[in-house]
């Protein structure tokens, strides 16, 4: 069992380096499957959510080599057998990314449903109305999702609500279909931007990104290609969070500054020092001085992202004052507000709005990571907390952050990962 111990009350100082982007490169591997050549990605993070995808393309027939620690060539020449099992897929959602990919190359796919943080309702039917009106007949047996789709054919496709899965797996499969497929009430996040540059640069047409109307001329062949993934808002933002929490002087690297402007207007409102350059952002904080409280609702970009709602409500424990937290996305995302409370804070969960009461003198305590967000929410507030906490559950972590371990310790935090035996059960 890996844990992480935490000794709070230090301040964060120095420079951190931002990795490449979770969200983005989850739907890029998958849509490797869809060159005829191979690809080239570089930034790529060092992330257990990277690694398997690369053992799902490895099992699909894929040739993965890493040319150095950041960069992947992919060659999916020999891929034959479109189907994705349960024991590759259960834990992590992107694994459904394969769908839409198999589904272009193939005319067929078949995906275990998919695992990942549980924190409210991941409906699939917004991917199967994509690809129904696209012409595939789907269904759903024993797990798994079958499509099948000889030729698939574009279509015009409203979804009733955002979704950025929904988005992302119908752009996979419309690149290569038949004539031009139209997607409203598209998500507009940086990584579905980030994707539709990475499939034009292998001769797809995508035009729209950015907005919420995305329109796909279906091309017959994709090349390999050669492309850096942009960097992660989301791991930035975390650590922007975290120096404001700890409090220090913290400038963060290989950034898109206008990325994180949803997040570093609210770390402002709260009260903490902002300075932006081209590629990075400086963020200082006196410790000695609380934040302010704020209220906050995430909603689809270019809002507040949800992504950074549990480690926003972290810092929140340090502000003077009510602060009220508003989930707009997902139905359960504030499972992890009991582990806070175990360090001290004060926050009242009724449905989808967190009621924050600070500042809160944080004391340590065991606590878990109930998912991967959740889990950088618990490293935050331990790193503001008296003592040393202990964080289990810390797989989750691991999926969606390189190196947090070794970043937080070059900005002087009191952080190590221990390894434990694992508890042996007790005699009857």
């Amino acid at each position: 069992m890996e844990k992480l111990l935490i000794e709070g009350g230090h301040k964060l100082e120095g420079e951190v380096e931002i990795s490449g982007a979770k969200n983005a490169v989850v739907a890029i591997i998958p849509a490797t499957v869809l060159a005829k050549g191979v690809c080239v990605l570089e930034n790529i993070p060092n992330i257990s959510d990277v690694t398997a995808l690369f053992h799902i393309l490895r099992e699909l027939g894929a040739s993965v080599r890493m040319l150095d620690k950041r960069t992947v060539e992919i060659d999916t020449t020999n891929i034959n057998d479109p189907v994705v099992p349960y024991e590759l897929a259960r834990t992590m959602r992107a694994s459904y990314y394969f769908l839409g990919s198999l589904l272009g190359r193939c005319g067929r796919a078949s995906v275990s449903m998919p695992g990942g943080c549980q924190f409210g309702v991941r409906p699939i039917n917004l991917h199967i109305m994509g690809f129904e009106a696209m012409g595939a007949t789907v269904d759903i047996d024993a797990g798994m999702i079958n499509a099948d789709a000889p030729n698939l054919s574009g279509a015009g496709i409203y979804f009733d609500q955002v979704s950025v899965g929904a988005t992302v797996n119908i752009m996979l499969a419309a690149v290569k279909a038949k004539g031009m497929t139209v997607i409203e009430n598209a998500a507009r996040e940086p990584h579905i931007v980030d994707l539709a540059n990475f499939l034009n640069s292998m001769g797809a047409d995508v035009r729209g990104v950015g907005t919420d109307v995305i329109k796909i001329y279906g091309v017959d062949v994709l090349h390999g290609s050669t492309y850096a993934v942009i960097p992660d808002q989301i791991e930035a933002g975390t650590y922007l969070a975290a120096a404001a929490t700890a409090g220090g002087d913290v400038t963060i690297r290989n950034v898109i500054p206008k990325h994180l402007e949803s997040i570093t207007n609210k770390l402002e409102a709260a009260g903490a020092e902002l300075i932006e350059g081209d590629d990075w952002v400086r963020i200082k904080r006196d410790p000695a001085v609380p934040l302010r409280s704020i209220n906050v609702k995430t909603m689809p970009h270019p809002g507040f992202p949800t992504d950074m709602q549990p480690q926003i409500t972290a810092m929140l424990t340090q502000a003077e004052g009510t602060s009220i937290v508003t989930e707009g996305v997902w139905d359960n995302r504030f499972r992890y507000v009991d582990e806070l409370n175990r360090l001290g804070a004060k926050i009242q969960v009724d449905g989808k709005v967190a009621v924050v009461v600070g500042p809160s003198k944080l004391k340590a305590a065991p606590v878990k990571a109930t998912d991967l967000r959740g889990g950088a929410a618990a490293v935050i507030a331990a790193l503001a907390a008296e003592g040393t906490t202990e964080v289990e559950e810390i797989g989750h972590i691991m999926r969606g952050y390189d190196n947090i371990v070794g970043k937080l310790q070059s900005l002087g935090a009191v952080i190590e990962l221990r390894t434990y035996p694992n508890e042996m059960p007790k005699a009857l």
